[in-house]
């Protein structure tokens, strides 16, 4: 799982929870982005599966890693990249746990 924020967190409840045998990569900084080390954990561990961000689906960061991630490392990818994300409408304060990905979204995807 490809992740920063709080979702490194929430990603290392989910794998913990559904007892997927996941490596959690924590990007720690968007800008500058360590391509090197992200190519090299890629091609070390195969699947690049699931990218987990707070963000909208639609226009979101995740968006840009998973083509970046299909771009650079396309031949020692598995399996098609996943996205897991906040929704795509406005954000509802009244809804915030069930907006952004939980451990049990996150889980679903793994």
């Amino acid at each position: 799982m490809l992740c920063y924020g709080t979702m490194v967190h929430v990603s290392e409840a989910a794998a913990e929870e559904t007892g997927v045998d996941a490596e959690i990569i924590d990007l720690r900084t968007l800008l500058p982005l360590r391509h090197r080390r992200h190519r090299g954990l890629v091609n070390k561990t195969g699947p690049l599966a699931v990218i987990v961000h707070e963000a909208t689906l639609t226009s979101g960061f995740g968006a840009e890693l998973a083509a970046q991630g299909d771009g650079r490392c396309f031949y020692a990818l598995e399996a098609a990249v996943q996205r897991v994300a906040a929704g795509t409408r406005p954000y509802p304060h009244a809804e915030e746990w069930d907006y952004f990905p939980g451990p049990a979204r996150v889980g679903a995807r793994s």
